[in-house]
């Protein structure tokens, strides 16, 4: 099945809006070179937890996961309840062959709310795997706990928890800085003020923390400090997706952290990302509305271009994030049997280690799949 550009009708009223030239129309991107899709696997485990939302590429062999990798969490349970979901698969490439990488108890110690896995992962150079926590009881925002941040060996074992005040509903895709003894991790927090009281209403409480790791020889990453670097977004419950706020998270060449900020349909730029010690709000906006539908997750391009899922609608947006140009948008998700096409169905995106293609999942279907 091959993707269709959807530059002609987009750009058209584009550049009616007059927010974009057809000079930047011209400009080469990353996604004019994809040319198809192919369904890898399904991401349902034995225990039925639907729902993917992580995609992690491994950057290292160790334990049961083979560098190259790929580890999807799920976010619902096999009654399709979000915030419920607590398993984690491993699909190798080589072997097409999926496997559970971890099932994390429902109601894990040291994690207000329980469990609830989310967008928020990565695997470090070191072996460990970090994930995020955005539970529920019932599967709606009025019973959202704050969650946790849990910490996994390289065999899919608990090996520590983080939780605290400044973590509430960990939720967009990290961005990470891994030097191997040392890490920087950044990840969303889109729960404050989100529950019982104010389950719909939106909020701009929504965070970007950096977490300054050490990780000594055979030892689980330890926490140097945690600094807010961003604030101010908004973010609130949804009966559909459980929680919108700031999702995608991805680093540029000269430090910047761009993040997506769904209510505000517009992608937002955190200077100095690695060493600043203060908030820089919501920072500087690098592109707005345009062919954004919801920006949610987001990668970085070989190009230095940014890829952005939509939520409300099956396409994938990239973006030159210097220029603030929206250079294409195209259909990676065009089931009908949401309107817009593929609406509510993207969630987690990575890039394939030689950089020809991306992964994503197509969540209303369970699937992994493969753009190249």
């Amino acid at each position: 099945m091959r993707f269709h550009f959807v530059q002609a009708a987009a750009l058209v009223s584009m550049l009616t809006a007059g927010s974009l030239s057809p000079a930047m129309a011209a400009e080469a991107g990353f996604l004019e070179k994809i040319r198809r899709h192919t369904i890898l696997t399904s991401t349902v485990p034995d225990n039925g937890d639907q729902n993917p939302y992580a995609i992690v590429v491994a950057p290292v062999s160790s334990g049961t996961i083979r560098k190259n990798d790929i580890l999807v969490s799920n976010f619902n349970n096999a009654g399709n309840l979000q915030g419920l979901g607590t398993t984690i698969v491993d699909y190798n490439p080589t072997a097409k062959k999926l496997t559970q990488f971890a099932q994390i108890p429902r109601n894990l110690a040291k994690c207000p709310g329980g469990i609830g896995l989310g967008t928020a992962m990565t695997m470090l150079k070191s072996g460990w795997v970090i994930i995020g926590s955005a539970p529920s009881t019932d599967g709606t925002a009025a019973t959202k706990g704050p969650g946790c941040l849990i910490v996994l060996n390289p065999q899919g074992q608990v090996a520590d928890v983080w939780a605290g005040p400044d973590i509430d509903a960990p939720w967009g895709n990290m961005a990470v800085i891994d030097h191997g003894a040392t890490a920087s991790l950044f990840v969303s927090n889109v729960g404050f003020g989100i529950g019982a009281e104010n389950d719909s209403e939106p909020t701009d409480k929504a965070t970007v923390l950096r977490i300054d790791l050490t990780i000594a020889d055979g030892k689980p990453p330890m926490v140097a400090r945690k600094t807010v670097i961003g604030s101010g977004f908004a973010a609130q419950g949804d009966k559909d997706v459980f929680l919108v706020g700031p999702t995608g998270l991805a680093l540029g060449s000269d430090g910047t952290l761009y993040v997506s900020d769904a209510i505000g349909n517009r992608i937002m730029a955190i200077p100095d990302a690695a060493t600043r010690s203060d908030s820089a709000g919501t920072g500087r906006e690098v592109t707005k509305d345009g062919l954004f539908r919801r920006p949610l997750a987001m990668t970085t391009a070989p190009n230095g271009h940014l890829l952005v899922t939509n939520g409300l609608n099956g396409q994938v947006v990239e973006v030159d994030p210097v220029s603030g140009t929206q250079i294409y948008a195209r259909w990676i998700d065009a089931n009908k049997a949401q309107t817009p096409p593929g609406s509510g169905d993207l969630f987690g995106i990575a890039m394939t280690p030689d950089g020809d293609g991306f992964y994503f999942v197509e969540d209303e279907v369970n699937m992994l799949v493969l753009a190249r």
